[in-house]
């Protein structure tokens, strides 16, 4: 096992396979690969969930074929901003199937950008799911996953009852479409990544001090306005003389400064915030940012509250209400910030690093009993490690950790026959390597020069070896082993 489950609360388990608040088998699958092909983004934060250590040093521990491919892949892949780096995976990850081949969704749909520039994942996180067995491991870690959404339940669904209450909203929006929000462990720590795909809006969080519960609000708000402005886009566009006046804002997105409809979405939503939240200075603040609409909305919708039809219904004659004039004398004098509002970010303590139990715990006693030459009980270690579980690859270790034994204890006829029996269990590479070379040198200190090299020469074939392994096979090669 990877981590200690024992630490952990139990939780309820879901009955469906999603819910509204949720963890993801592809986001999990697709992060564990790119920990291990080289993000490091924010590795060393102490806001980072201690699993995402504890799963970086397993599967640096095992050595996969299938993480040299993944490595060639993130290297071509890399990004100079870290969250654009974590945002294009997170766009993938949302966009295709689970396991076993991790084929998108909708094959005939056209890729957001992003994710189309990834072309050619899906089939190395099919080999590094298999080879990890990452279905496992995600089985393993549910209990960290259950813990996070717990906190998350609570104030998630006051915020989305808040916001379907202020809007009148019977129910969680509109036939047909979903809102769904994702807890990811394995990214790097305080990042907020939304998506709107068709009729599918997505939040995924990373781990946080403080839970980014506002902007899951505005995600879910953005989910309820945005087919408002859509169905009334020709009432908004009356009032689009007004985005000249956002053009002056240094600070201002591009998208916003030539999309009315994305900007007067965008003001409404935080005139909404700022209502809900009963501070005026939001308003003040959106607009010195260039949202420049967003003190109009503030106004129409003091006037929604006092009357009882729902924002639906409601909408078109809020829009009609906007006096451009009005507007305009308003914007006439505008003095825009220089520089956005920083939130300030909490940052937890250093959590305790995740333990390892049950089979990866007594394969590591078992290391370090024999790096401790305490023979005796490492030898005793790795035979209860085969007692402990039946998967091949921890077989493999043990049955190597018994051959390096006996090699110690001078029994290489023991020596020889464990190791071969190490290359029947799907070893790693590592082991798969190491073996073969011991192979070779037992061979070469009997004698059998020729087929020293054949064990040399298959060391070297081994995809992933290590850099020791290889500069000791091509040695072998040249010059029989010396004991020394």
């Amino acid at each position: 096992m990877l981590v200690s489950l024992a630490a952990i609360p139990a939780m309820p388990q879901a009955a469906e396979p999603i819910g509204q608040l949720d963890a993801s088998p592809s986001i999990f699958t697709v992060l564990a690969a790119v920990n291990a092909a080289g993000y490091d983004a924010e590795v060393n934060s102490a806001s980072n969930h201690p699993l995402r250590k504890a799963l970086r040093d397993h599967l640096a521990a095992k050595d996969l074929n299938s993480v040299f491919e993944l490595k060639r892949f993130f290297r071509d892949h890399r990004q100079k901003d870290p969250a654009a780096e974590l945002s294009q995976y997170i766009s993938y990850a949302l966009l295709i199937n689970g396991p076993p081949d991790f084929s998108f969704r909708n094959p005939n749909l056209p890729l957001p950008p992003d994710a189309a520039s990834l072309e050619g994942l899906s089939p190395l996180l099919a080999a590094f799911y298999k080879e990890a067995n990452i279905e496992e491991l995600w089985k393993q870690v549910q209990p960290y996953f259950d813990q996070a959404i717990a906190q998350y339940h609570d104030p998630v669904t006051r915020a989305i009852l808040q916001a379907n209450a202020y809007m009148r909203n019977p129910t969680s929006g509109f036939l047909g479409r979903r809102f769904q929000i994702f807890v990811d462990l394995l990214g790097a720590p305080n990042q907020v990544q939304t998506r709107s795909y068709a009729d599918d809006y997505f939040v995924v969080v990373t781990p946080a001090g403080d839970l980014p519960i506002d902007d899951i609000r505005h995600a879910y708000l953005h989910y309820l306005a945005d087919p408002l402005a859509l169905k009334f886009s020709q009432d908004l566009k009356k009032k689009a003389a007004l985005i000249d006046y956002a053009q002056g804002s240094p600070i201002l997105e591009e998208q916003y400064k030539t999309d009315f409809i994305l900007l007067a979405t965008e003001c409404f939503i935080k005139a909404i915030e700022s209502r809900i939240a009963r501070k005026p200075a939001m308003v003040d603040q959106a607009l010195r940012e260039g949202f420049v609409l967003t003190p109009a909305f503030a106004d129409q919708l003091a006037i929604y509250e006092k009357q009882e039809r729902a924002m639906r219904l409601y909408f078109p004659d809020m829009v009609a209400g906007i006096d451009l004039r009005r507007e305009e004398k308003r914007l006439e004098n505008i003095e825009f910030a220089s520089e956005r509002k920083v939130r300030k970010i909490q940052v937890e303590a250093k959590p305790k690093p995740v333990e390892l139990t049950g089979a990866q715990k007594t394969l590591e006693e078992a290391e370090k009993a024999y790096s401790g030459r305490d023979l005796k009980r490492a030898k005793d270690t790795f035979f209860r490690l085969l007692k402990e579980t039946s998967e091949k690859p921890l077989h493999a270790r043990a049955y190597y950790g018994l051959a390096r034994i006996a090699v110690l204890e001078r029994d290489p006829e023991l020596g020889d026959r464990l190791f071969r029996k190490v290359l029947e269990l799907e070893p790693d590479a590592s082991t798969k390597s190491w073996s073969l070379l011991y192979l070779g040198r037992l061979a070469d200190s009997q004698g059998d020069r020729e087929h020293a090299q054949e064990h040399y020469k298959a060391a070297l074939a081994v995809e992933g070896a290590p850099d020791s392994v290889r500069q000791a096979a091509e040695k072998g090669l040249k010059e029989a082993f010396v004991k020394k």
